[in-house]
């Protein structure tokens, strides 16, 4: 029922718990596909032997390897491989609860209707595990959401690529991921499938979200993406534009996740024609503060100073 799809590039010392959590599901009707996008240190090899000696518990499984494409081509090619209807994403960092499969298989067949299927999840932050607060009622267990109003309600993402699952058919008519986007080409397929199906979504943290992996090798980082690179920069069609629903939610992704750029005056011709189509009557009074008041060397100074205070931060837990 299930492809398994992981893009695997230097993630040799996470890559076995991964396995270890697809190879624990109670439900064992799927296939395990594993693409390592020409990592430069040992994950090829550790993949394909840790594999090996588990064969005897996976029905169907491949470990392939290929020149580095990047994330959205290496699950693009997994999708053209897999043979079954439904694919689920995993990257090598992260991993499942044993009843992962078993529950999203539930929710597929309770909404056949829909062309994409999620559950909540865990963040996993200096050693702490977080439940996702995903913007829902507490009473709400399954159903078909607002993805934009769910999202735009707390910006915690209620489809997470590893706790995801999408209707290969759909995920084709789409064209699957934009092989351009190095940072948020996981909400650009999201968006435009929200913007022509139903999303079915669980209410139930069955996947772990790790963010403890070292920052240098997350795309949610410190650097800085050309425009053609972000998501925030792409050009979404006129279906979406016209949506209140998903502006309200680009506009607000767009005042926190451009900051950067505004700050150091990247990507400054782009950045500015998205905030100078802002309402800003819709979002918080912080954000006017950043953008129309304040000078900009005092908010260079300001966001310095939180940087900094966040890497003692995440030394002192490190520490503990």
């Amino acid at each position: 029922m299930f492809s398994v799809i992981i893009p695997l590039y230097n993630k040799a010392s996470h890559i076995e718990k991964a396995i270890l959590s697809i190879v624990a599901q109670t439900f064992n009707n799927f296939e395990m596909i594993i693409i390592d996008d020409g990592s430069t240190d040992e994950s090829f090899s550790k993949a394909k032997e840790i594999t090996q000696s588990l064969s005897s518990s996976i029905k169907s499984w491949r470990v392939l390897t290929q020149k580095n494409c990047g994330v959205s081509t290496t699950r693009n090619t997994g999708v053209k491989l897999a043979k079954y209807d439904y694919i689920a994403f995993l990257d090598a960092d992260d991993w499942w609860t044993p009843d992962y499969l078993e529950s999203m298989k539930l929710l597929v067949e309770k909404y056949p209707e829909a062309g994409i299927f999620a559950s909540s999840y865990y963040k996993v932050k200096y050693g702490k595990t977080t439940p996702a607060r995903i913007g829902v009622d507490e009473c709400f267990q399954d159903g078909l959401i607002n993805y934009f109003q769910v999202y735009a309600k707390t910006l915690w993402m209620p489809i997470w690529t590893g706790a995801t699952i999408i209707n290969k058919d759909v995920f084709e008519k789409l064209n699957g991921f934009n092989p351009m986007l190095k940072l948020g080409e996981d909400f650009d397929l999201w968006a435009r499938i929200a913007a022509n199906y139903p999303v079915a979504f669980l209410n139930k943290p069955l996947a772990y979200y790790n963010q403890d992996v070292d920052v240098n090798e997350r795309a949610v980082g410190v650097r800085l993406y050309k425009p053609h690179e972000h998501m925030l920069f792409s050009t979404y069609n006129q279906k979406l534009m016209t949506n209140s629903d998903f502006l309200f939610l680009y506009e607000r992704l767009a005042l926190y996740g451009l900051l950067p750029y505004y700050l150091k005056g990247e990507n400054q011709e782009e950045t500015m024609k998205i905030l100078l189509s802002i309402h800003w009557k819709w979002h918080e009074t912080k954000y006017r503060l950043y953008y129309k008041i304040l000078p900009v060397s005092i908010l260079r100074v300001w966001f310095g100073l939180k940087l900094l205070l966040s890497k003692i931060r995440r030394k002192i837990m490190i520490c503990i």
